[in-house]
């Protein structure tokens, strides 16, 4: 009979060998049903032959309608549809023509049919045709709307992956531009040994960063040792002036979250709350749990009694700002997520707060 639905299955993959096998176990059945039906009715064990003929009359004429309906089915509905139910009177009347004369030949002999008389089974034939290619269309259409649903599927994981490699990649290139400066100027300074350090820390990190899959996720316990990698480069250029704290939770270790997450936001710290005062600045990282939720923060001792500057801060950011955050936080949890910017007196600080999900 028609194709499977059920085409998930390495069998069903094969188109060709899944339609000879159901058609082979449709007619089967057909035949099976017949008959026994005409056993159990008392006709006799002859009424097997003229069953059989007609069953191998259906399963031949299927497979011509099968041809047939194959070609329609790429044709407009206008054509599909008026030259299907055609071909499925026709293949009727023939199938009711063969059972009335294998039935008046093999089972009950004598006068012969003549004329109209060989459509007396027309409408039971019609029924069982009708229904073969009412499952024939519907299979077919249902195989169409699943490969348009899973390249659709398909197209939106590529857009949502471009989309998150296109957000994970945008990190401040002043990072780049003053590591590679402050390089420069050891060298120039003949302190090679710090160069080749803040050089071998810088390689460490952006090996990371290339390596890890834009989409994919990484424990917290990554995620902070990616941090350090990138704070022990900034504390190379900043010394005293960047001191860090890092308040992980034991219990969070093993949470996951969006890969490099938290590092716009760290060096957003940097850029904005170390390099603009003498004595530099203080900035925390913090990751708890909360029942299933996890509650991760960054904060910095920067300037923030000025709400303007501190909103502007918030706004303008690495270069992409803040919103980038948000886009990436929205494109792996939808609404299930919270964000929040505290600017006051104290400093500047950025609160999530993700569903705990164990790696």
């Amino acid at each position: 009979m028609p194709l499977p639905l059920l085409r998930s299955r390495p069998f069903f993959e094969d188109k060709n060998r899944a339609f000879w096998t159901f058609q082979t176990i449709g007619w089967s059945g057909y035949f099976m049903l017949r008959a026994l039906g005409g056993i159990a009715n008392a006709m006799g064990w002859l009424f097997v032959v003229p069953t059989a003929l007609t069953t191998a009359t259906g399963y031949s004429l299927t497979l011509l309608m099968s041809a047939a309906y194959r070609r329609l089915f790429r044709q407009s509905a206008a054509i599909t549809w008026p030259v299907s139910i055609l071909i499925l009177l026709l293949a009727s009347a023939a199938f009711s023509s063969i059972e009335t004369w294998a039935h008046a030949t093999f089972y009950r002999t004598g006068a012969m049919p003549e004329g109209i008389q060989y459509l007396s089974a027309i409408l039971l034939d019609f029924s069982v045709l009708g229904a073969w290619s009412a499952l024939y269309y519907g299979i077919n259409f249902y195989l169409v709307a699943e490969d348009q649903r899973e390249q659709l599927l398909r197209l939106e994981a590529q857009a949502s992956s471009a989309q998150l490699a296109m957000l994970r990649y945008q990190l401040n290139p002043h990072f780049l531009f003053n590591t590679l400066n402050s390089i420069s100027t050891l060298v120039l300074l003949k302190q090679t040994d710090r160069a080749n350090a803040m050089l071998s820390r810088l390689s460490s990190f952006l090996r990371y960063t290339l390596v890890s899959e834009p989409e994919g996720a990484m424990t917290v316990a990554q995620e902070v040792a990616t941090l350090k990698l990138y704070l022990d480069i900034e504390k190379m250029r900043f010394e005293e002036r960047l001191r860090t704290e890092f308040e992980i939770d034991p219990a969070v270790a093993e949470a996951k979250m969006p890969s490099l997450l938290l590092q716009p936001l760290v060096e957003n710290a940097v850029k904005y709350a170390v390099t603009p005062q003498e004595d530099g600045a203080d900035i925390t990282i913090s990751a708890k749990r909360i029942g299933n939720r996890v509650h991760i923060e960054v904060s910095d001792t920067g300037p923030g009694s000025n709400l303007t500057e501190a909103m502007a801060r918030a706004t303008v950011s690495t270069g992409v700002g803040l919103a980038n955050i948000r886009d990436r936080l929205a494109q792996a949890y939808g609404a299930d997520h919270r964000f929040d910017i505290q600017a006051g007196e104290s400093g500047f600080a950025v609160a999530i707060e993700i569903p705990y999900q164990a790696a």
